[in-house]
């Protein structure tokens, strides 16, 4: 069973996401609303993917992505973004943080869910 951390400060878009992703067999989601309670979560099990959004009111994605990246045992974990910013600046700052990859909303729910497959699947392939 793979674990997806889904991170958005809007309910709506994480029940979208995950509505994606549950044609995906054998995800456990959990959610977070905000980038505080990201770490929160992060520091209590291990995922084996994050879903984020950039916007957020605590702390924002570019954060959350720095702190991940930051730690030994999280470096490797998969990071998807997910953001209604859509300018290369963005773009290039996320992936920069250490992003795995971004993608822009409005999505397309067959493009979320082959992401999220790739990332797993790579994810997988790694040694823990």
């Amino acid at each position: 069973m793979s674990e997806a951390l889904i991170v958005d400060d809007s309910k709506v878009m994480r029940e979208m996401v995950i509505a994606c992703l549950r044609a995906q067999p054998g995800i456990a989601f959990t959610q977070a609303a905000s980038g505080l309670e990201a770490l929160e979560r992060l520091s209590l099990k291990p995922f084996d993917v994050v879903v984020l959004d950039l916007n957020m009111p605590d702390i924002g994605g570019y954060e959350v992505i720095e702190f991940i990246r930051g730690q030994d045992k999280l470096r490797t974990l998969p990071i998807l973004v997910v953001t209604t910013r859509g300018d290369e600046t963005s773009r290039a700052r996320a992936l920069a943080a250490g992003a795995s990859r971004f993608m822009t909303k409005p999505f397309q729910p067959e493009a979320l869910l082959a992401e999220v497959r790739e990332l797993l699947e790579g994810a997988s392939g790694t040694a823990a």
